[in-house]
């Protein structure tokens, strides 16, 4: 069998409604929090294991690193949340791969195994306790 002339873009616009779809949302959330700033009270409800028991969760400052992100101050993102400055860039950096694999025809597989899964998270544990440690107050947002 052969392809129809000219059915090549539409069969390659159907494989990238998933990256799409799941972009937009995605793009969508990033475009309101950088229009609603975090750092002013009363737009965005407060961590609860925080206001409860004053210790930081992994994505505590997450909001506030996403507004600076979105303006261009990567040092103020760190500062708020280095994590999820990480987690920003990753999921940039894969979106971007699953989109050039899409377009090739071939498909994204990220097969994580235990080792990487308990590494992930070991790193998170591991931030979340330092940042709530004395010495790792330069984490705080």
């Amino acid at each position: 069998m052969t392809a129809e002339p000219g059915s090549a873009a539409p069969a390659l616009l159907t494989r990238l409604l998933v990256p799409a779809g799941l972009l937009a949302p995605v793009a969508g959330a990033f475009a309101y929090v950088g229009a609603v700033d975090p750092n002013e009270p009363g737009h965005y409800p407060a961590c609860p294991l925080l206001r409860l028991t004053g210790i930081y969760c992994p994505g505590c400052g997450g909001l506030r690193s996403a507004h600076a992100f979105i303006h261009g101050d990567l040092t103020t993102a760190l500062g708020a949340n280095a994590l999820a400055v990480a987690g920003y860039v990753l999921f940039a950096v894969l979106w971007t791969v699953w989109v050039i694999r899409t377009v090739r025809g071939r498909p994204l597989r990220i097969a994580l195994g235990t080792a990487q899964l308990w590494g992930v998270g070991a790193l998170v544990t591991v931030f979340t306790l330092t940042r709530n440690l004395p010495f790792g107050s330069w984490l705080h947002p």
